[in-house]
């Protein structure tokens, strides 16, 4: 519903003509609704395809005979059962290459791995929330969008290779290799990461979410040029090296929980920034969209974010998400 949309999503917004191949129900996010669906599928075409058909079976191949690569995101028994691997498909093209997003691999069992599943399986959620509430999950589908971003680009990887071939993306690895220096910590020096209150970085001092007059400021403290800076505007004394802020954590955080108190986050943002010191209040998604008008497209009758990628020479064009089999011939 969402891996796999979004980076083709991606990759049409980047210029490549993107067929959507719809069973003839239609892909189950259209259920959620027409925004949901818009958000993922803009720009693409739409055939309706009964791939469990002969019929259906030899469309596939006259559609691979001239694509670069096909994206599927499926259990790994229905991409085995209807031929969408690139030893199937070989024939038709062996330049093709063949993106497999699956839960736990291709070669893996057919376990629900919806992404609040895989988040809960991997780590992430026992990272996530106060050490003195329960395991909690980010707001959105950090999983189902990293999968999304990694299958793109091993898709792109491939292509540049000119070999064609199987490239396999699971929503598990790909949140594992995400918790990259936490795992290296506990694999190497046996150090288990924990949960810390407001979202703490295990390293770095101070670099988490505080509290002030008014709202809460994400301050993010990672060499001593930054505190020299903050500690200057917000009058705090000492902890001069990262060294001896990691050492003396609670001390200092409970100096600039103090010292914030003095102003609101709004305030300690407009103070900080021009220091150069990585601070933010924190916005709900409505204030962060009207501060930064300038990342909203059109694409049809929908108002969307547009594309991350910027590339000189390049301008996106956001079509609108198409019908249920709008392209079908």
């Amino acid at each position: 519903m969402l891996a796999g949309p979004y980076a083709t999503m991606l990759l049409a917004d980047l210029g490549a003509q993107v067929t959507k191949l719809e069973p003839p129900g239609g892909d189950i996010s259209r259920q959620v609704g027409d925004s949901y669906f818009a958000s993922l599928n803009r720009g693409k075409r739409s055939i309706c395809l009964d791939l469990t058909t002969p019929q259906g079976q030899d469309q596939l191949g006259e559609l691979v005979t001239d694509a670069h690569a096909l994206l599927v995101n499926l259990k790994p028994s229905a991409i085995h059962r209807l031929g969408l691997t690139y030893a199937a498909l070989r024939r038709w093209n062996p330049k093709i290459v063949c993106v497999a997003i699956t839960g736990f691999g291709l070669s893996a069992g057919d376990d629900p791995a919806f992404d609040y599943v895989i988040q809960a399986a991997t780590g992430i959620a026992a990272l996530t929330g106060d050490p003195a509430g329960p395991p909690t999950l980010p707001g959105y589908s950090s999983a189902d969008n990293s999968t999304g971003l990694a299958a793109a680009l091993g898709l792109l990887a491939q292509i540049v290779s000119g070999l064609g071939g199987q490239v396999e993306v699971s929503l598990r690895d790909v949140m594992l290799s995400q918790l990259n220096y936490h795992a290296s910590a506990f694999l190497n020096d046996g150090v288990t990461p924990q949960r810390r209150p407001f979202g703490a970085h295990t390293y770095y001092v101070p670099a988490q979410i505080f509290p002030t007059a008014e709202g809460y400021l994400a301050l993010f403290i990672t060499h001593d040029g930054f505190w020299r800076s903050f500690a200057g505007e917000a009058k705090v004394a000492g902890f001069a090296t990262m060294a001896e802020r990691a050492a003396r954590r609670d001390e200092v955080l409970a100096a600039v929980t103090r010292a914030l108190a003095a102003d609101s986050a709004r305030g300690w943002e407009a103070r900080l920034r021009p220091l150069g010191v990585p601070a933010a209040a924190v916005r709900t998604l409505p204030e962060a969209l009207a501060a930064t008008p300038e990342v909203l497209v059109d694409a049809g009758e929908h108002r969307l974010v547009g594309s991350p990628i910027r590339i000189a020479g390049h301008t996106p064009r956001y079509g609108p998400p198409p019908r249920l089999g709008e392209h079908n011939i």
